[in-house]
């Protein structure tokens, strides 16, 4: 079995400790922070496992204080409803008796719909023209920084594949207008709330990179001395794919002001199936 595999699930294997209250853990303690898809994936895990039947359709999630790596995470679930078609639960995640992150999650029952319409995927380079050997060939690449290099090269749970390279070496991206293929970097067991869980997990990848695109700027370069952190997160799920195939994640920042940048993020199958919609304001700050 992959190492790969075996974090991504250990990640989202919360311990039940009592009926809605479970414990997390993050895998790497010598973090500066816990990375923010984690504790969206694992807060949707204690959701989705005091729901029978029912599939999420869309979370909105506040980060209230910066995650502890080396301490266990608590999510709290409040069933606050169990209706003839939805469910809702609120989870509130808890270190050191502290709120640091918390999120509503929206249950419905499958049903046929009288509408049925969706925005056209974008067209983009094939994930397997942007590996890293068919990379290497372009001139530009000779240019990228190292840390970004070990950031979409290094061994995680989620594999990453940027389409507009140019924008680590200063190129500005009109409308922050930025694409990157992702998928698990191993195959998942076939449960379609795992799924849901991961895509959840991976789509705070890179997301604020869209606020720096458009000046041809970076989140990843100490040297421009900015400090980013995610404020909230707001997910739709629409139609059924598997985190372990290969997903298109369009992004773009319609708005940045007062030391907050707004992004928004589709998801798309290769075949051009709309099965994910993403929403995130994030501070943007440059250090003093």
């Amino acid at each position: 079995m992959s190492k790969n595999l075996i974090d991504l699930l250990a990640i989202l294997d919360l311990q039940r400790i009592e009926v809605n209250l479970f414990c997390g853990k993050s895998p790497n303690p010598s973090s500066q922070r816990v990375f923010g898809g984690q504790v969206i994936g694992q807060a949707m895990v204690a959701a989705c496992r005091t729901v029978e039947s029912r599939l999420p359709h869309s979370l909105h999630g506040y980060f209230i204080q910066p995650g502890d790596p080396k301490v266990p995470i608590l999510y709290q679930v409040e069933r606050l409803r169990d209706g003839k078609s939805y469910s809702t639960r609120r989870v509130t995640a808890i270190q050191h008796g502290n709120a640091v992150f918390s999120i509503m999650v929206s249950f419905h029952a499958e049903e046929e719909g009288a509408f049925d319409h969706q925005d056209k995927m974008p067209e983009m380079p094939p994930p397997e023209k942007l590996t890293a050997k068919e990379l290497s060939k372009q001139p530009i690449s000779l240019e990228i920084p190292e840390i970004i290099r070990n950031y979409h090269g290094s061994d995680r749970p989620v594999e990453l594949r940027p389409v507009e390279i140019g924008r680590y070496v200063g190129q500005k991206i009109d409308g922050g207008r930025i694409h990157i293929w992702m998928k698990t970097a191993a195959k998942l067991p076939d449960d379609p709330v795992l799924h849901m869980c991961a895509l959840a997990y991976a789509s705070d990848f890179s997301l604020l990179d869209a606020v720096m695109a458009r000046y041809g700027r970076t989140l990843f370069d100490e040297r421009e001395r900015l400090m980013s952190a995610s404020l909230d997160h707001a997910m739709w799920f629409h139609r059924p794919f598997r985190a372990d195939d290969w997903l298109l994640y369009a992004k773009d920042s319609p708005s940045a002001q007062s030391g907050r940048g707004l992004t928004r993020g589709l998801i798309f199958k290769p075949d051009g199936t709309l099965v994910a919609s993403v929403a995130q304001e994030g501070s943007v700050r440059e250090r003093r």
